[in-house]
C-alpha cells in the first residue's frame, strides 16, 4: 500500500507548570503523545516545533505555561503493509474501533516482526489509517496480553483519546493471576523505568516515570491469587512490574515471574498447566471511555480467554479439594 498525500498537522498546547523545567524533546513527547519522540525530535531540529514562536534544541529547557506550536506535515506511512489477520472487533463506528487482542499477536512493527502486526491487520481493515499517525493505536497491550484495545480511525479521535488517556479518565481494568495469596487488596505507587543492566526489562526505579496501579482481590486459592488491576498510569509493562514488585508475580511470565509454585499435593493436571502455561496470564478486561465525537461515556467488556478459564477452574478444583 502506498498513500502519497502528505496531511497537515497543526497543534498548540501550554506546558502544565508540573512539567516545566524538563527538556523540550521530554515535553513535547508528552504533551503530543500521539507522535513518536524520534519524529517529535526531527521536527523540533527542523523548527517545525516552536515555544513561545522560537526555535529551540530538543535539548533545551523550556518553562511551565510556555506555548507550544507544532506546524508539520505527517508522511503518509506507506511503508507499512497492510495484511489480512483476522480481529476480534467489539465495536465499530466512523471515529473508533474498539477489539480483542488475542494472545500472540504484537501491536506494532518492531525489529524481529517487521509484519503480521496488529497495526498490519489495522491497515487492512481500515485503509484510511495510513494516515493517521501509528494507524491509531493509542496504546498498547504486551504480545502476549490479552484483551480490549481502542484504536482512533481520525487524526481527530487519536488527539481527543491522547488527551483523555494524560488525563487518566480512561478506565482500564485487568484481571489477572498472580502467584502467592494476597490477604486483602492495595495500590502500588513505584515509579517505572528501565532495568539498570537488562535494557529490554522495566523494573521499579529511582527517578523513573511515576505509575500508579491499584489491586483487589477476586478468589483466592491455596498458592495463588485471581486479582483485578486498574490502572491509573500506562507504563511499559506497568502491571508486570508492580505485581512482581510486591511479591506477587504473574503466573506464566516469563520476564517478571521470579520462582515457580505449585500447591502441595496439587493434581498432575493442575502441576502441568501451571508449568506449561503458555504467556502471563493478564488480560484486559475492561475499557471505559469517552466517545471522541459525542462525549457519550462508553463502556466494554471482554470475556476471559480460554486458556484463563481452564487455569482458574483447576485452581479452584485444587482449593475444594483441600477444604
Amino acid at each position: 500500500m502506498s498513500i502519497h498525500n502528505d496531511q497537515a498537522i497543526r497543534l498548540r498546547a501550554e506546558v502544565p507548570f508540573e512539567l516545566g523545567g524538563q527538556r523540550l524533546d521530554q515535553v513535547a513527547a508528552q504533551l503530543f503523545a500521539e507522535h513518536s519522540r524520534s519524529r517529535l525530535a526531527a521536527w523540533i531540529k527542523d523548527g517545525r516545533l516552536t515555544v513561545d514562536g522560537a526555535v529551540l534544541r530538543p535539548r533545551d529547557i523550556v518553562h511551565g505555561g510556555a506555548l507550544l506550536e507544532l506546524d508539520a506535515e505527517q508522511q503518509a506511512q506507506g511503508e507499512w503493509i497492510a495484511q489480512a489477520i483476522e480481529l476480534d472487533i467489539v465495536h465499530e463506528d466512523e471515529q473508533i474501533l474498539v477489539l480483542n487482542k488475542p494472545a500472540g499477536l504484537v501491536v506494532h512493527p518492531a525489529a524481529g516482526h517487521a509484519d503480521g502486526t496488529l497495526l498490519n491487520a489495522l491497515l487492512h481493515h481500515v485503509p484510511g489509517l495510513v494516515n493517521v499517525p501509528r494507524a491509531g493505536i493509542v496504546h498498547r497491550l504486551d504480545k502476549d496480553t490479552t484483551g480490549l484495545m481502542v484504536v482512533a480511525k481520525t487524526l481527530q479521535a487519536q488527539t481527543r483519546l491522547v488527551e483523555q488517556l494524560q488525563a487518566r479518565s480512561v478506565s482500564r481494568i485487568y484481571e489477572a493471576i498472580v502467584v502467592g495469596v494476597i490477604t486483602a487488596g492495595g495500590s502500588v505507587d513505584a515509579p517505572i523505568g528501565r532495568h539498570g543492566q537488562q535494557r529490554q526489562r522495566m523494573a521499579v526505579v529511582e527517578g523513573g516515570k511515576p505509575a500508579v496501579s491499584h489491586y483487589r482481590v477476586l478468589e483466592r486459592f491455596r498458592a495463588h491469587t485471581h486479582s483485578r488491576i486498574k490502572l491509573e498510569t500506562g507504563r511499559t509493562h506497568q502491571i508486570r512490574v508492580h505485581m512482581a514488585h510486591i511479591g506477587y508475580p504473574l503466573v506464566g511470565d516469563p520476564v517478571y515471574g521470579g520462582r515457580f509454585r505449585i500447591p502441595p499435593a496439587a493434581s498432575p493436571t493442575l502441576v502441568q498447566a501451571l508449568r506449561e502455561f503458555p504467556r502471563q496470564a493478564l488480560h484486559a478486561r475492561f475499557l471505559e471511555l469517552d466517545h471522541p465525537a459525542s462525549g457519550e461515556r462508553l463502556k466494554w467488556e471482554a470475556p476471559l480467554p480460554d486458556d484463563f478459564v481452564w487455569l482458574l477452574t483447576l485452581l479452584r478444583q485444587d482449593s475444594e479439594a483441600f477444604v
